[in-house]
């Protein structure tokens, strides 16, 4: 009405009308003047451009009666179950329009996430055996459908299934995966269980897209033998909302819930050894007999050797004390028997010179690290530690 009224106002202060009349390709525009017309006619086009107005609110009216008539019954076939319809004897296809305008709408009628057919029956899931197998073979399948199990959204497995599952002898699974919602259309491989063989049954293909909310529909087709049938995996039921500090869990394999697992406390490694006595010419691994750190027990002091417990970054260091005859003495750092940092030192006078060096790299889980005495001669006593060698997990990596 503010809009109308708005239009009174400018009818009072201009008091012009202003109609296009066609004439081949171009308009021509009357303008009347107070001089020119009386009000009537002007005031005529306001009424006509008002009933418009009119028209317009009322079109808009009922489209939103509509959109809201459509939003209810789509949350109560979401959360009643009851109301889901089963391929089973007298069902028939489901429309869903969902389409919000007419662009969409158009693109909606050939969208086969808009027009399916439910395939809700128990004996699907993954988690489901019986002695009367089925075979979907003998069904007459037509266009696209889409799983549930108990009137809740389902998907087909994508890894193989145990045979004599999902109520028949060689339950049916996908193969490659799942289509994003941007690769459209796509046409996947359908395996069958048997014997040992993940895809004893090389069921015909079939198509699959991925639909907005999270769902997919299925282009089933006739397998080319008994006992065959379509899998709907539980798991992706209950698992697929569980967050990550949860798994999902079942103490009946037929009822799943997600569970939240124990927090794993961050490991802690750190270790210091050191090498009480002298060492001459080539050691391939030092012994380090005193032990002062071994955090995590990850060091063998018998062996000499860090085994890593977990996969990380670490930092290790290594020293040596030289000895006196001028000679050169080195001391490698060996991880997973690559030599990979070195402590050299190397003087020619009567005097003796201790070396630190550190190394850091990423770590794979069972990593075995340990120092080797390449030549050259060191020295320490019980007091010293000058021969020695340690190190720290920084980050570990899951």
């Amino acid at each position: 009405m503010m809009f109308a009224s708005g239009i009174w106002v400018l009818a009072a202060l201009f008091v012009c009308a202003a109609s296009t009349k066609e004439a081949g390709n171009s308009y021509e525009m009357k303008v009347w003047r107070t001089n020119d017309r009386s009000l009537q006619e002007p005031l005529a086009l306001v009424y006509t451009e008002i009933e418009n107005l009119y028209h317009q609110q009322s079109l808009m009216k009922e489209n939103m009666k509509k959109a809201m008539m459509h939003c209810t019954q789509t949350q109560a076939y979401k959360e009643n179950g009851a109301n889901v319809t089963s391929l089973q004897a007298g069902s028939g296809p489901v429309l869903y329009p969902f389409a919000q305008d007419e662009d969409s709408e158009a693109e909606a009628r050939f969208d086969p996430c808009y027009h399916y057919t439910v395939l809700d029956q128990a004996w699907r899931a993954t988690n489901f055996s019986t002695k009367n197998v089925a075979c979907d073979k003998r069904v007459n399948w037509r266009g696209w459908y889409r799983l549930f199990y108990r009137g809740r959204s389902i998907q087909m497995p994508e890894l193989c299934i145990k045979k004599e599952r999902c109520g028949t002898h060689a339950p049916l699974w996908l193969a490659g995966g799942h289509p994003s919602l941007c690769d459209g259309i796509v046409t996947r491989r359908v395996c069958g269980h048997w014997n040992n063989n993940c895809c004893a049954f090389k069921s015909p293909p079939i198509k699959v897209k991925a639909c907005k909310g999270n769902y997919y529909v299925y282009q089933f087709v006739q397998p080319k033998a008994c006992h065959l049938a379509y899998c709907a995996d539980v798991n992706t039921l209950v698992c697929g909302w569980c967050r990550k500090n949860e798994i999902c869990s079942s103490r009946d394999k037929i009822n799943w819930f997600c569970k939240k697992t124990k927090s794993r406390a961050k490991a802690k490694v750190h270790f210091f050894a050191s090498y009480p006595g002298r060492l001459s010419g080539k050691v391939n691994r030092i012994q380090y007999k005193k032990v002062y750190v071994n955090v995590g027990r990850a060091f063998n002091r018998r062996t000499g050797v860090f085994t890593a417990p977990v996969a990380g970054v670490y930092q290790f260091f290594f020293s040596t004390q030289s000895g006196t005859n001028g000679a050169k003495t080195d001391l490698w750092l060996v991880v997973n028997g690559y030599w990979v940092a070195v402590s050299h030192t190397r003087i020619s006078s009567s005097n003796s010179v201790g070396n630190l060096s550190t190394y850091m790299t990423t770590l794979r889980k069972g990593a075995l690290v340990y120092i080797t005495h390449n030549c050259g001669n060191s020295w320490a006593n019980a007091a010293s530690n000058t021969i020695t060698f340690g190190g720290s997990l920084l980050l570990e990596r899951r």
